[in-house]
């Protein structure tokens, strides 16, 4: 009976594991595109600049149009999918997405650019946390390690490839193209999640937190545009640290808010949770580490290895292989390890071989570099693989649509700090240095700066017991 039973389960759970990962490759697929969209344009501003008669420092604007439209809108993510459904909002923000892909594609002019490209950061707001709430309501917690290591990849191969395919396609076709290619991948999106997407839904969260939105918004929105220009020359210093500031007196302002209204924007009261508290600090210190490497190692290469856009491009995405080569391991190492011990140990080894970046010279055989930035990026994506499943592991089903808008505004402002981080670094290297241009030692120094946030990441994961997330992983450890 025992065999019949055993033999009539197994073709169900196959299914299951087969419509699990069917679900998180098309949000991998969605988040990827979002992320690749973040930084592909970056090598094609100056060719967009002599298209549009304006001039190239100017073009930074469609950059940060895109990055502040994401910091505004995604903490309403969570409230606008259990309001219409979290299926429904992930096809809609697809929609929204490749229609603004689209008008970016046909953009006369600048300001017919930035506000495309503020209609794509809409969208691109509601796919990454409404795409990764439809999975977490659609997978057992067994599975979610796996379906999350689907997902730690888009967001380490979004910005590494973005600024090599952004100059192939503005070298061999039009700048135009950057755009056009998310419109079928687009319409492949929305038909794929019509037909295998679980509409799953929750009881919706009472009146739209509109002053939430407000200064939750402006918290975000100034600070990523403080951090995304100070040290970078693109605006004075006494205005990015106004904007900083600014930043820190709206978010003081949304923590009196939250603390009073009965259903904030933000949940703040989630840090309370420790498992999801480790996740967001020690997550956004760890990704200041993987921000940087996008801005630091092109620009080292080129600069200082005299390699191409292209030669530079190809090197820097060594570390992407190394993060797929990493997703087969993942669940492995977590049953080993559990959480607490992986992500100590394993932080300390990944900002290790970040730090090792800062002793590249131009005579170091390729081999050598593309072996340190391969295995930097396994162990890196295990890291955030880990972070991701982690940070839902103890919360509960009614409060997974604000844990995942917390969750994403984190990370999005994370990913802008380790620019930032990076480009502070540089610069004070090259005043100390006197250097009027970049060195190698300066960007030594900039590696060692983000490798030593990303290290200290390790010591906060003690926060938690030895047998958390347990239930994800199946380690099978000592308590405490």
């Amino acid at each position: 009976m025992d065999d019949a039973a055993s033999a009539t389960a197994a073709p169900a759970v196959r299914t299951r594991i087969g419509r699990t990962r069917l679900t998180a490759l098309i949000v991998a697929c969605a988040l990827f595109m979002q992320n690749l969209d973040s930084t592909v344009i970056s090598t094609a501003l100056p060719t967009m600049a002599r298209a549009f008669g304006a001039e190239p420092t100017h073009m930074n604007v469609a950059l940060t149009s895109y990055l502040l439209s994401l910091a505004v809108f995604i903490p309403a993510s969570g409230w606008i999918a259990d309001r219409f459904g979290a299926r429904r909002v992930f096809r809609a923000a697809i929609a929204v997405f490749t229609v603004g892909s689209m008008l970016c594609g046909y953009a006369d002019s600048l300001t017919f650019l930035v506000l495309s490209r503020i209609l794509q950061g809409i969208g691109g707001a509601m796919m990454v946390p409404v795409g990764r709430l439809v999975l977490l309501r659609t997978v057992a917690k067994s599975e979610l390690v796996a379906a999350m290591a689907w997902l730690s990849t888009p967001a380490l191969l979004g910005p590494v490839m973005g600024p090599p395919l952004g100059g192939f396609i503005v070298t061999y076709f039009s700048w135009r193209w950057i755009f056009y290619i998310n419109v079928p991948i687009g319409l492949l999106g929305m038909t794929l999640v019509t037909l295998f997407v679980e509409d799953v839904r929750e009881p919706g969260g009472g009146k739209f937190d509109w002053r939430g939105l407000f200064l939750s918004g402006s918290c975000l929105s100034c600070l990523m545009f403080g951090f995304e220009t100070v040290g970078r020359g693109l605006v004075p210093l006494s205005l990015s640290v106004s904007m900083i500031g600014a930043g820190c007196v709206f978010g003081a302002l949304y923590g009196l808010h939250a603390r009073v209204h009965t259903a904030p924007l933000i949940d703040l009261s989630l840090m309370r949770v420790r498992t999801f508290m480790v996740a967001v600090i020690a997550g956004t210190m760890f990704r200041i580490g993987i921000g940087a490497i996008p801005y630091l190692l092109p620009m080292m290469l080129q600069l200082n290895f005299g390699r191409s856009a292209a030669q530079s491009g190809l090197i820097t995405f060594a570390s992407s292989v190394g993060a797929l080569a990493m997703k087969p391991a993942t669940t492995r190492a977590l049953r080993w390890f559990g959480f607490r011990d992986t992500l100590v140990r394993n932080a300390m080894i990944a900002a290790a071989f970040l730090a090792l970046s800062a002793a590249f010279r131009p005579w170091w055989p390729l081999w050598l570099i593309h072996a340190v930035l391969l295995s930097g990026g396994f162990l890196r994506s295990l890291q955030f693989t880990a972070y991701n499943a982690l940070a839902y592991a103890d919360i509960p089903r009614s409060r997974m649509s604000k844990a995942t808008s917390f969750y994403a505004a984190m990370q999005q402002v994370s990913l802008t700090l380790g620019v930032s981080s990076a480009a502070a670094s540089l610069t004070v290297a090259m005043a100390l240095n006197r250097h009027d241009a970049p060195m190698l030692g300066d960007f030594s120094v900039a590696f060692l700066v983000v490798a030593f946030v990303s290290m200290c990441a390790g010591p906060v994961a003690l926060l938690m017991p030895l047998g958390a997330g347990r239930e994800l992983s199946g380690h099978a450890g000592r308590e405490s």
